[in-house]
């Protein structure tokens, strides 16, 4: 008689199982885990090792325990979340993890998005500021997200009241944007933004370092805003009080290296101190969102390359010879798609949408077409969001 249960084999680990396991046991924060994997060199092995060399580790035993015997409903609960549509879970070795974050100290080992992973990877200028913002805080917050979003840039901030929830509106006007949350990617914070975070979700991307079910807490705030930072390629305060979380992102962005921008403001508005006293400590002092775009050129012209190449949606993988050229190269020097689009663009200033008529090409590549012809000093913007070729 056969012995049926000798051939019966347990069920394979989902990939994912090993990394939530490490990500979830209590004490264990991403440099914990950073050093862990440098140690064992994967999650599987990490949760494979004995007691004895987690002991080494300067693990509890309460964090070994959780390694050995994780909470297996918790676990369960969270791969049903990955199941559903437009979720992911990205790990620190999936392609899609993006590169930026995963370069800066600290980076979480692991991401619950919601919407479109691609997205964190894109050229990104973080937007933050005060919850009880001016009238004019928030208009000229909406005014530079707007525009920064007509040229390809995505737009990241935190969802919060204020100043955040006014970026991710203005970017939503024109183009994408990310929100980087302080609770789990199926938790609205606060309650008044979901109908904003639904759209989010729907046009961008929601990404947290929390597992779903997860509420708000004072601890999480801070490393929200690491994130958003990380993510960006810099950082634009727009109003502020000298003590705030604000602040503390842009003090996240100089640790990172990444640009600090600052709005100036009357002497009189106590939410213009914040924005004067990082203007004093080197932060780069600005009036028109077009000057943003002019000192992150350099860097946008390496974050676009890549991304471009990256993307056959965008440009030709195997020529995208503009985005190589020097600002005010010749137009023959241009990639025959770049050229087909000035063409198209004729020598009045022309918007957009109308570009998108004309070209037949979708408004991603249209948006991400003129960054680049921007930056390369091939068109300029005009008043109404339109824009113009320059010379011939």
């Amino acid at each position: 008689m056969t012995d049926l249960g000798a051939s019966v084999r347990p069920a394979p680990m989902p990939p994912l199982l090993p990394w939530l396991t490490l990500a979830l046991a209590p004490s264990v924060g991403p440099r914990t885990a950073a050093r862990l994997l440098d140690r064992f060199g994967s999650p599987p092995a990490v949760i494979a090792a004995a007691r004895r060399e987690l002991l080494e580790c300067g693990l509890s035993d309460i964090t070994i325990a959780a390694l050995h015997e994780p909470d297996v409903e918790l676990l369960s609960r969270i791969l049903e979340w990955a199941e559903r549509p437009d979720t992911h879970i990205l790990t620190r070795d999936d392609p899609r993890y993006p590169p930026r974050l995963a370069e800066a100290p600290g980076a979480p080992l692991l991401l619950y998005v919601r919407g479109a992973p691609e997205l964190l990877a894109e050229p990104q200028i973080a937007i933050v500021g005060s919850r009880n913002p001016t009238p004019a805080g928030i208009d000229i917050t909406r005014e530079f997200a707007r525009w920064l979003a007509a040229r390809g840039i995505v737009v990241t901030s935190g969802m919060a009241v204020g100043i955040d929830g006014a970026a991710h509106r203005g970017a939503l006007e024109t183009g994408r944007t990310i929100a980087v949350l302080g609770t789990g990617p199926d938790r609205v914070y606060p309650a008044m933004h979901r109908d904003l975070a639904l759209e989010i979700a729907a046009r961008g991307a929601l990404v947290s370092e929390f597992p779903p079910g997860q509420g708000p807490l004072a601890s999480h705030f801070p490393r929200r805003n690491r994130i958003i930072s990380a993510l960006s390629l810099g950082v634009l305060i727009t109003e502020a009080a000298p003590k705030s979380g604000s602040l503390i992102t842009a003090r996240f962005a100089l640790e990172q290296g990444r640009e600090v921008f600052a709005i100036p403001g009357s002497i009189r508005n106590p939410l213009a101190r914040g924005c004067h006293l990082l203007i004093r400590e080197g932060a780069r002092l600005v009036e028109e969102p077009g000057e943003i775009l002019a000192e992150l050129a350099p860097l946008l012209r390496d974050a676009l390359r890549d991304a471009l190449r990256a993307d056959p949606a965008l440009t030709p993988a195997d020529a995208p010879s503009c985005m190589c050229a020097q600002a005010g190269s010749a137009v023959a020097g241009l990639d025959a798609d770049y050229r087909a689009l000035l063409e198209t663009m004729g020598f009045e200033p022309v918007a957009p949408d109308e570009l998108i008529a004309r070209s037949g090409r979708s408004a991603r590549e249209v948006a991400s077409m003129l960054l680049v012809l921007e930056l390369e000093g091939h068109v300029s913007s005009s008043p109404g969001g339109r824009f113009h070729r320059i010379g011939g």
